[in-house]
């Protein structure tokens, strides 16, 4: 009985035997991998979730079509879209608003984020802009040009000193006094024509199509989102370009789908829709 017993032992021995020897190193073809590849780490990272996105005011059109877009590519995750002027916003942020993502129309607010330990990384810019002067279409002020801001009794609308459009301006100011036919003090005669300042580009943007001011130094992509104001070129050597950027919020409660959000956005899909809305590329 021990004698017969002994030989299939034998035998199953030499059998585990020549599997180790043969496959002691599984090849990458039978081994299961567990790292994840590039599509599951996609995947992964654009799961359903829901984000609430905190645009700069002039985003507003380019995010509500993006808003679809996404959720369209994405089923299962949507987007809450709040605008406001990217300083608000900023502010808001600081103070706990639940954002996932910041989208700013400058580099200066995202970057104030970043640098207090409120951003899950660096910002990314995503889009560039320019300016432009507006008029409401009756032009009744008779403005031909951007020197015709500093004529006294125009009634210019303007932003407050922390909203982007403000920075910007001031500099287009600074650039246009330097022109041939604008007097060395435009930018105190300009100043001096404020009649309001108001929260957002939005708002500037409403009085002059409502006929309460006479002119306002807006973004091109929103004068081009008017049908209620005409444009007055301001001469390109003094153009002002402005650079928009975002972050993910570092409380966010869905950091990776908020990232997938912000990669989304500054890249092909999310570009063709700000080029629709007259955005321009970063360089």
């Amino acid at each position: 009985m021990r004698s017969r017993a002994a030989a299939p032992v034998s035998v199953l021995l030499f059998v585990l035997a020549a599997c180790a020897k043969g496959g002691a190193s599984p090849t990458a073809s039978t081994a299961p991998s567990t790292a994840p590849t590039a599509a599951t780490s996609a995947a992964t990272s654009a799961a359903p979730a829901a984000l609430t996105i905190y645009g700069a005011a002039s985003l507003k059109g380019v995010l509500d079509k993006a808003r679809t877009a996404y959720e369209t590519a994405n089923p299962g995750t949507t987007l809450t879209i709040s605008t406001d002027s990217s300083a608000t916003l900023e502010t808001q942020i600081e103070q706990g608003a639940p954002a996932d993502v910041f989208l700013s129309a400058d580099t200066t607010n995202p970057k104030k984020l970043v640098d207090k330990g409120l951003a899950a990384g660096a910002a990314v810019t995503f889009a560039g802009n320019k300016l432009t002067v507006i008029v409401p279409t009756t032009n009744a002020a008779g403005i031909k040009t951007p020197a015709d801001l500093a004529k006294t009794g125009v009634k210019v609308i303007a932003a407050g000193d922390a909203v982007p459009i403000t920075k910007y301006a001031t500099q287009l100011l600074a650039n246009l006094a330097g022109e041939a036919g604008y007097p060395a003090d435009f930018a105190a005669k300009y100043t001096a024509n404020i009649a309001s300042k108001e929260d957002n580009v939005k708002a500037i943007v409403a009085k002059i199509e409502l006929g309460e001011g006479d002119a306002g130094i807006v973004y091109v992509t929103d004068a081009r989102a008017s049908t209620k104001v005409t444009t007055v070129d301001v001469p390109a050597t003094a153009n002002v370009p402005a650079t928009y950027a975002g972050v993910v919020v570092k409380a966010s409660r869905n950091a990776a789908a908020a990232q997938a959000f912000v990669t989304w956005f500054a890249g092909p899909d999310g570009q063709a829709i700000l080029s629709t809305f007259g955005f321009l590329p970063t360089s």
